[in-house]
């Protein structure tokens, strides 16, 4: 395996001011032998200062991200920063254009490709030329996520913690800048190494990412809020400069989400019925649904309950459902001095 990256660019990382562009990645096909998949790229820079790696469009079917960096990479300044952004507002193209979770043509998510291959299928080139270009570049990195087709969250920001205590001190001040109206926080994650996070802490770069809403669809509230958020976040981080004395951070309600192994799952496939909504406060043994079986209507539902109490931070959006599938994401509510737990991969 190659360690240089087959990907390429026509933008000048080094120059100040602003530059439009792709990465060419390339893929030899039937149509196209010498052909290579575009993947939209804008670079703002302005002497010395903070580098910043701005991503959306992960994953394809998640949308308000994707929309918040196309509006800032129109309406930024060379003037209005101090330092650079690298702005990725589609980074798994070709799932972004076919609003997929997933690439259509390698079935990549990019998300759980990391650190990558340079000789791999596309999905894997993107993560590789994230992992040896773009991060070594810089020193922050905010993606930004919704739930996608399958879930849809509260609005909020998303951060796996740091153990490190210096480390995790600017993590949160991150989200406090961020301002969400929620902000979730998962502890001690383990198996990390296939995520953007594991390449993320690799090269010493601070991560943040966020759950704008989901279920395929764009959630207003959601994006409203990290409309204000965004500028807020980048004056924090020191690249973006101007006037901050406008509307203040509002305040962020934290939440410790509970491990993967504690999200309820369905038992059954067939038509879920929800007994709760997002946000509501549950108590174990609650009601969660009922599963029901239209090949088999007269067949008695199969009820779920929860099993352990706590606020909904996520639910699934389709009825249809099958074994294995998340139905309900809970998280406790917690203040920003959170203590230290263990997870696994979310």
């Amino acid at each position: 395996m190659s360690q240089k990256s087959r990907i390429s660019t026509d933008i000048d990382f080094e120059v100040d001011g602003i530059a439009h562009g792709y990465l060419h990645v390339p893929h030899s096909t039937t149509e196209s032998a010498y052909g290579w998949i575009p993947v939209p790229i804008t670079v703002v820079k302005n002497g010395d200062g903070p580098s910043v790696l701005l991503m959306a469009g992960n994953h394809g079917d998640e949308y308000e991200g994707q929309v918040l960096l196309m509006n800032l990479l129109r309406n930024v300044s060379p003037r209005q920063v101090c330092g650079r952004l690298i702005i990725l507002p589609g980074v798994n193209a070709p799932a972004v254009m076919a609003g997929q979770r997933v690439s259509p043509i390698d079935g990549g998510n990019l998300n759980r490709l990391f650190p990558g291959n340079a000789d791999g299928t596309p999905t894997q080139m993107i993560a590789h030329y994230i992992d040896t270009v773009l991060l070594p570049m810089v020193r922050y990195c905010f993606d930004f996520h919704s739930g996608g087709y399958s879930l849809e969250y509260i609005p909020a920001a998303h951060l796996v913690a740091p153990a490190e205590p210096a480390l995790r001190k600017e993590a949160l001040g991150f989200l406090e800048a961020f301002a969400m109206p929620n902000s979730i926080l998962i502890e001690g994650l383990t198996g990390d190494e296939q995520l953007l996070l594991g390449s993320c802490r690799k090269h010493s770069v601070c991560h943040m990412s966020t759950e704008l809403g989901g279920a395929a669809a764009f959630s207003v509230e959601a994006y409203r809020a990290a409309e204000r958020g965004l500028p807020r976040l980048l004056r924090h981080a020191g690249v973006l400069v101007g006037d901050d004395s406008g509307e203040p951070a509002p305040p962020t309600q934290f939440y410790l989400r509970q491990p993967a192994h504690d999200l309820l799952y369905a038992t059954e496939a067939g038509v879920f019925e929800a007994f709760a909504k997002l946000g509501d406060a549950v108590k174990e043994g609650d009601i969660a649904g009922r599963i029901h079986f239209p090949e088999v209507p007269w067949r008695v539902p199969e009820t779920i309950t929860f099993e352990k109490g706590g606020t909904i931070l996520a639910r699934r959006a389709p009825a249809k459902t099958k074994i294995g599938d998340c139905v309900f994401a809970l998280g406790t509510p917690r203040d920003g001095s959170l203590g230290q737990g263990r997870d696994e991969q979310p």
